[in-house]
Formats: structure tokens, sequence, C-alpha cells
């Protein structure tokens, strides 16, 4: 994860322990515990890049799919070549009967990672 600065009262090292600790909430099948652990982190590092992608991940294993939506386009702001994140934001379009936006996030991920899932996902031929 990377590093974590900033002022909330809370020590970095504090969040970097919910930053970890909502990775294995969200492991552990409890998306919505992940996503409460989250909203501090993001409050304090709203730039952290990381924690957005797993707080997007979170929202989208609850079915919070607006959320997810949100998160994953802010990612995608910032690093426009993340593979997974155009995957994951297909595949929540994908999960709103959006098709065209999804089709297009799922080459786009094809495109930067020619991951086997994803190459799928876009109906290119492995």
């Amino acid at each position: 994860m990377p590093e974590l600065s900033g002022s909330t009262g809370r020590t970095p090292e504090t969040h970097v322990i919910d930053f970890r600790a909502a990775e294995q909430l969200l492991a552990s099948r409890d998306p919505r515990g992940a996503v409460k652990l989250l909203d501090g982190v993001i409050d304090a590092y709203p730039e952290n890049t990381a924690a957005r992608l797993l707080r997007a991940r979170a929202f989208f294993a609850a079915a919070q799919l607006r959320p997810a939506e949100l998160e994953f386009s802010i990612v995608l702001e910032r690093e426009p070549d993340n593979a997974f994140a155009h995957f994951a934001l297909a595949r929540t379009y994908q999960r709103q009967s959006r098709p065209a936006p999804a089709r297009r996030h799922f080459r786009l991920a094809a495109a930067l990672d020619p991951n086997p899932e994803y190459l799928k996902a876009a109906s290119f031929d492995t």
C-alpha cells in the first residue's frame, strides 16, 4: 500500500492497520465491515488510490454498485492504465445492465493486460 500521511487524530500506523484489516474482512466475505474501516482511511487520505480500489471492491462485493462505480472511476482517473480497475468497472456496469460501457472497459482491460479472463470478457480469442 502506498505511504499514508496526514492528520486526523489517528496515526498513520493505525490507518495501515485499518487498511490491512479491511483486506482481511473483504477476504472473509464481510465487505460492509471493510467499507466501514476504509471510510476512515479515505477520509484521512483521500488521494490514496490503493484504499479507494479496495473500497470499490468492497462496495462491489456488497452489491452497492453506484458507490463501486464511483470509486472505480476515481481510481481510473488517477491510474488510467489500471487493467484490473477497468475490468472491475466493466463488471459493475454489467451488473447494472449497462452493456455498452461494460464492453468498452472490458476491451480496455484486455488491451492493457492480456489476462485470459480479460480477453474472454472482451470477447477476444485467447
